[in-house]
This record gives C-alpha cells, sequence and structure tokens, in this order.
C-alpha cells in the first residue's frame, strides 16, 4: 500500500456522500493533533475522496496543508461505490463493552496526559475513581470480582502450612488402580480405582483454576484425582512458582473437602523452590511425580533427582505413584508406576 501526500486543496469530497459527520469533525481534529495523522485518506485516481471526509474536514480544521492519502486504483467504479457504502456502515455493527470500556478510561485519566478522553467524544461524567467517593455498593462489587478471580472465599487461613500459608492436603493412604489425563475427564465414565491426573500441558486445565465450583463437582466423580500440575519453570519468577504451588494445593483441598482421594502431585524447580514447595503436604502418604522427559537433558535429570531426594527426606511418603518410566532413580519406599498414555498410543500407531 502506498501512501502519498496530497494537497487539501486538491481533494475532492463525493458529492453523494450518504453520511455526514460534522459533529465529529473536532473530535477527529483532537485526535490528529495529539496522535498525528495515523489513518490515510482514501482517494480514487480522480482526487474524489472515497473514505475519509471527516478527516478532511478536521485537516482543514487544523489548517494542514496536505494529508497522507492511498489511490484506490486497483478498483473498479463500482467496487468503489459499494466500498464508500460498506466502510461507513460496518462501524455501526460494533458495540462497546461498558465495563472493559470504562476500565480504560480510568487508567488512561490516571496517566498524567496532557488531555482528556472527552476531547474525543467520550462521556467522562460518570466515572469516579475506585476512592471513598465510591458508593459502598460499587465497592463491594469490585471486592467481590477479586475474590471471585483469586478464588479468596475458598481460602481457609486455619488449614494452612507454611510461611507461604499453602492450604493444607491431608495425607492419602491409598492408590489408585488406574489413571487417565484430565483432558480425557469428560468422556470417560468414572470407576472404582480411577484417578485423574494432571500431566498434561497447562492450557488444558488452567480452567479448573477459574472456575474451581464446576470442575471440583466433576472430578469429585472419579475416586482419586492427583492434584493440577501447575508448571515450575526454572526461567519463572519466584513470585510465579509460590503461585502456582499455591493454586495446586487450594484445588487439592477442595476436592478432599468433596470426599475425593487426592494425591499431591510433586513438581519443583531450583533448590530455592524447596522452601514453600512441600508445604501443605502431610508427611507418611501417597505423593505422585513425572518422570516424563527427565532423561532427555542432564541438567533437568540434576534438578529432577536432587528435589526427589529433598521430598524424600521431608515427606517420607508411603508410596509414590510414578506417571511415565522407571529412570533408574531407587525410592526408598513402594513405587507405583503408570505409563505415559500419549507415549503408549504412539508406540501402537494411534
Amino acid at each position: 500500500m502506498k501512501i502519498i501526500e496530497k494537497k487539501t486543496s486538491d481533494l475532492i469530497p463525493y458529492a453523494n456522500n450518504p453520511r455526514h459527520n460534522d459533529d465529529a469533525v473536532q473530535y477527529v481534529a483532537n485526535s490528529i493533533k495529539n496522535f498525528g495523522f495515523k489513518v490515510p485518506i482514501v482517494i480514487d485516481t480522480s482526487g474524489v475522496i472515497v473514505c475519509g471526509h471527516t478527516r478532511l474536514k478536521a485537516a482543514k480544521l487544523l489548517k494542514l496543508d496536505t494529508v497522507p492519502c492511498v489511490v484506490a486504483d486497483d478498483l473498479t467504479p463500482e467496487q468503489i461505490q459499494a466500498f464508500r457504502l460498506a466502510d461507513n456502515k460496518v462501524s455501526e455493527a460494533a458495540t462497546w463493552d461498558e465495563n472493559m470500556l470504562d476500565d480504560e478510561l480510568r487508567q488512561i485519566g490516571e496517566t498524567g496526559l496532557d488531555f482528556s478522553m472527552d476531547d474525543f467524544g467520550f462521556d467522562l461524567s460518570h466515572l469516579n475513581p475506585l476512592d471513598d467517593e465510591t458508593d459502598d455498593e460499587e465497592k463491594e462489587n469490585e471486592r467481590q470480582r477479586t475474590m471471585d478471580a483469586y478464588n479468596l472465599d475458598s481460602y481457609d487461613p486455619g488449614r494452612t502450612a507454611g510461611f507461604y500459608q499453602m492450604p493444607l492436603i491431608r495425607k492419602c493412604t491409598s492408590v489408585p488402580s488406574e489413571l487417565i489425563g484430565f483432558n480425557y475427564m469428560l468422556t470417560t465414565k468414572p470407576r472404582k480405582g480411577l484417578g485423574i491426573h494432571f500431566y498434561v500441558d497447562d492450557y488444558q486445565f488452567e480452567r479448573v483454576w477459574n472456575d474451581p465450583e464446576t470442575y471440583c463437582e466433576k472430578l469429585a466423580e472419579f475416586d482419586y484425582v492427583l492434584t493440577p500440575d501447575f508448571s515450575l519453570y526454572v526461567d519463572m519468577p519466584i513470585a510465579m512458582k509460590i503461585w502456582n504451588v499455591y493454586r495446586s494445593r487450594l484445588i487439592g483441598q477442595l476436592l478432599q473437602d468433596k470426599g475425593v482421594h487426592v494425591v499431591p502431585t510433586l513438581s519443583w524447580a531450583e533448590d530455592a523452590t524447596y522452601q514453600f514447595y512441600f508445604d501443605g503436604i502431610e508427611p507418611g502418604g501417597v505423593v505422585s511425580v513425572s518422570t516424563i522427559g527427565v532423561k532427555r537433558d542432564e541438567a533437568a535429570a540434576g534438578i529432577w533427582k536432587d528435589g526427589m531426594d529433598e521430598a524424600m527426606r521431608r515427606l517420607t511418603p508411603s508410596t509414590i505413584v510414578v506417571y511415565g518410566g522407571d529412570i533408574g532413580y531407587k525410592f526408598p519406599c513402594k513405587a507405583v508406576y503408570f505409563k505415559n498414555a500419549v507415549t503408549e498410543k504412539m508406540k501402537n500407531g494411534r
């Protein structure tokens, strides 16, 4: 797309333009003044405006000698006539999300810019900062939205462990006889001894955190659930690692409250994660770990072994539910292995 500068005096308004936006001219002029001329005027080969009548009027109001233009020389006269109407019409189909719009306007108003968004036609009269002037009902609604987003209503400070107050999961004393991935939960009929694991990509089970009430009800139909394996990558900020551990523990506690046999999933990163990762797991019970991909990377294997040594020392589990193959680690307790279903399907050509 080639943009050329044309004199405003050389541009010709379309005589039969059916849409008139005189009320918008000042707003467009304010936009050009503050942000520059960012949207070219579209003209035909004769200099007649196809799209941009209001921008031309705003440019003349600002006494601009030239404006950027695009010549629609690839369109037939019939296409230009249709495009002129279509371009004006499609904007009418758009709608505003009022809550999101208000949030954006509030944030912009707090940036200290030397102009106001009412310069562009936005009504700011109903906006108030969320401070002491906000009515009590609105404040309460904002607080509840925050509570819902972080599942704070589900947090019980009386059932936590460690400096970071990780939700406590009581030890599980039995082992599932079968495991399936969370992504197959909705298409699998619950049966005795069947457990759900979360050794899948995070995006597939993030919804459990976003809507725990719905998904914990569905998960509670199964005898066993391994806690969500929210990722702990070495290059993650430590705050995110703490947050992901907290989320896993809280979901586990909610499931345990529904009578599910909850098996804590173990995962860790560098040594620094030891200061919080094992908090919230009652020692002496059944825990789970994945060995998938450990053998492929020497550094990852070292991190895995060091963390497992620490887990054995701190948690003294009765049984380890291992998802994946035997990588040669000598567990000081009973280990029950479950094959990686994805790998098995690939081996069998399915």
